[in-house]
């Protein structure tokens, strides 16, 4: 596993011969996050099995522990939270560091800002410069404090509300992030808080709340859907089984897709309709991609994928209302987007620009300096295709020290002409440590560069 310490680990991707075999992919982060926050604000014993052990998690683990709750792993992936009840959280006696992780940031924020306690949350310097204010402005509504940098961002200190009210929200912006913000401040608020989405985002903190006994009703509208949720329930602990991480399962599924005689299997996918936008692109663009055995598993949608080798892919317009489901994997795509025949045209993909790095500006940049001809906007982001020529590779590409980026780098290595080499891997560790040796395993090639 790389180690997330070392300051600047550089990679090099070579040109592939053929993946094949099953890949072991880890828990789905989101999912991961929640079920710990949510467990901490039970009763009682909250069992968790396939917890992704990234660092991004482990933040959330540390925080939930600041906050009064026990959190005890048993074995890989297998967890037991030990909740203080809705409203129990107890004050911090230190800073809550969130490493690289905003859903952390942002979703503890939320969860104890409706409890009368003061708490002081930063990160690293990428986290640091990525905006809160968007967090915070909704749960100055309930009646917490806070109080960061300028322009909302971290450090910041939250006081929680003394005397929470619930608030009517109409979300400016798609973000699951916001929104689950809004839903866990809403919890230790009396009466109903209800929450406007224009357009759908990912739901899995409305599923799990349902799951540990929360009164949540959903209800369509012609501008969208609204989200009401009654307060100061009491939680009822659960057995949560967390699927395999969409997000990760995507970039040995992409690698399989474009690296030639490949063929690899993926067991236990989650394939919430609000994360499975890239599975639908792909098949768009002819991609040799299976989706079988579909199933529910802990109240989540849960699938098996089967990639292999596709040689005609072609150019798509993904439109600007899918970008929610996939926001996380256009950046892979993108590089998918490079082997097809045509130009694929993402659209409504601002929200790229204040992620870890801005996304949209650093595939720019690994693209062109691979010969790959590009344009972008504001939001959106288009690639012209190399079809059968390829990518002649041979460069060493930024990662910006955004996890997502140094993995779609390291992809494009293994379907280029030359290895391709990334500037800094080590932020791969905050989401998918075992990303290395899983891509290896399966016939790749990705191997450090000593310094």
């Amino acid at each position: 596993m790389l180690n997330i310490q070392k300051s600047n680990v550089v990679m090099k991707s070579s040109p592939s011969t053929g993946l094949s075999g099953c890949a072991d992919i880890p828990g789905d982060k989101s999912v991961s996050h929640r079920s710990l926050i949510v467990g901490a604000m039970t009763v009682g014993e909250t069992k968790i099995k396939g917890l992704l052990e990234g660092q991004d998690v482990l933040d959330t683990v540390g925080a939930m522990r600041q906050f009064g709750a026990k959190v005890v792993q048993h074995g890989s992936g297998e967890w037991s939270v030990f909740g203080v009840g809705v409203g129990g959280f107890a004050e911090p006696s230190q800073a809550i560091n969130c490493g690289n992780s905003g859903t952390a940031a942002r979703l503890i924020m939320g969860a104890m800002a409706s409890t009368p306690i003061t708490a002081t949350f930063y990160g690293d310097a990428s986290l640091n410069d990525r905006p809160m204010n968007r967090v915070t402005d909704p749960l100055i509504l309930f009646g917490a404090h806070c109080v960061g940098r300028s322009n909302g961002h971290l450090p910041m200190t939250v006081k929680g509300a003394v005397d929470p009210i619930p608030i009517r929200y109409s979300v400016p912006v798609p973000s699951a992030q916001i929104k689950s913000a809004i839903l866990f401040a809403g919890l230790n608020a009396p009466g109903k808080t209800i929450v406007i989405e224009r357009k759908p985002t990912r739901d899995h903190t409305e599923r799990m709340l349902k799951q540990f006994g929360a009164h949540i009703e959903i209800i369509e509208t012609d501008d969208g859907c609204e989200i009401h949720l009654s307060g100061q329930p009491e939680l009822d602990p659960q057995d949560i089984v967390i699927a395999r991480d969409p997000s990760s399962a995507a970039f040995p599924i992409c690698a399989a897709l474009i690296v030639p005689n490949s063929s690899v299997f993926v067991s236990g996918v989650g394939l919430n309709p609000a994360r499975s936008g890239l599975f639908t692109t792909l098949q768009e663009m002819g991609a040799d991609l299976t989706i079988k055995n579909l199933r529910e598993e802990a109240g989540e949608p849960v699938a098996d994928l089967l990639a292999c080798h596709s040689p005609d892919l072609r150019g798509v317009s993904v439109p600007p209302e899918r970008a929610a489901s996939m926001i996380d994997e256009y950046p892979v795509l993108s590089v998918v987007a490079a082997f097809a025949e045509g130009r694929t045209d993402m659209q409504g993909i601002g929200e790229l620009r204040v992620k870890e790095s801005d996304r949209i500006l650093a595939m720019v940049d690994v693209l062109r300096s691979n010969a790959v001809p590009v344009e972008d906007g504001p939001d959106w982001l288009s690639v012209i295709g190399t079809g059968k020529k390829g990518v002649i590779g041979g460069t060493v590409c930024r990662s910006r020290f955004d996890h997502r980026i140094a993995m779609s780098c390291l992809i494009l290595g293994l379907a280029s002409q030359k290895p391709i080499s990334v500037d800094n891997a080590g932020s791969i560790a905050t989401s998918f440590p075992e990303f290395i040796s899983l891509m290896n395993g399966l016939g790749a090639d990705i191997q450090e560069v000593s310094e």
